[in-house]
């Protein structure tokens, strides 16, 4: 199967589009896909605990859940100019997420049999 990185850079003030990128990353882990998830922007907030759990939006799976399937069968990464602008250190992630920067994003999505989308 083939791996798929996803940019989540909707956070909390774009609650639909938010939930879209953490649906569908769900979904490609379900579906066997190697699946990487970069938050950024607002986004980067998810990287914290206690920021997913207060994430509501009717109709809608628990952002938590798929955060934490992300991080127990993919990889998690903040957007390292995000988390600067926020004051945010790895140490204020939920274990397992890591910060990095655009040269390993660019290496993540120009690596063969990988799809990119962003949300």
């Amino acid at each position: 199967m083939r791996s798929l990185v996803i940019t989540c850079t909707a956070g909390a003030d774009e609650p639909e589009r938010c939930n879209q990128a953490f649906t569908v990353a769900s979904a490609a882990i379900a579906s066997g896909a190697e699946v990487t998830m970069w938050l950024s922007g607002e986004a980067a907030w998810f990287g914290v605990p206690g920021r997913a759990e207060a994430f509501e939006l009717p109709l809608s799976s628990s952002l938590a859940e798929a955060r934490d399937l992300i991080l127990e069968q993919g990889t998690l990464i903040v957007c390292a100019q995000c988390a600067a602008r926020r004051e945010l250190t790895e140490a204020d992630l939920v274990p397992g997420a890591r910060i990095a920067g655009a040269t390993v994003f660019t290496e993540s999505i120009l690596a063969d049999d990988v799809q990119a989308l962003t949300y």
